[in-house]
């Protein structure tokens, strides 16, 4: 059933895989922008001294990757691996 868990196990699994997937996310993150603008992404970005536009891509580029990483870690960790994230319930036979 969607929504359900069972056990602890499973709660604690997720977090861990959720947790390796943001961080390798973050670095892949890291690497990128560094590729495309050639300097280091933004290490604080309220500081004053970056520039808005700047902070905000940051921003949303991390916060939407990271979180886009983590939810598809632990959709696939959940089925076990076994199914595709495309593949639908099969039809039983006539």
């Amino acid at each position: 059933m969607p929504g359900k868990r069972s056990g602890g196990t499973n709660k604690l699994t997720n977090a861990i895989i959720g947790a390796i997937a943001a961080f390798a996310a973050r670095k892949l993150l890291f690497f990128a922008w560094k590729k495309i603008t050639g300097k280091e992404p933004p290490e604080h970005p309220e500081d004053p001294q970056v520039a808005l536009r700047e902070a905000v891509v940051w921003g949303l580029v991390l916060g939407a990757g990271v979180h886009t990483a983590r939810m598809l870690a632990t959709r696939f960790a959940s089925r076990g691996g076994s199914e595709s994230i495309e593949e639908s319930p099969e039809e039983p036979p006539a």
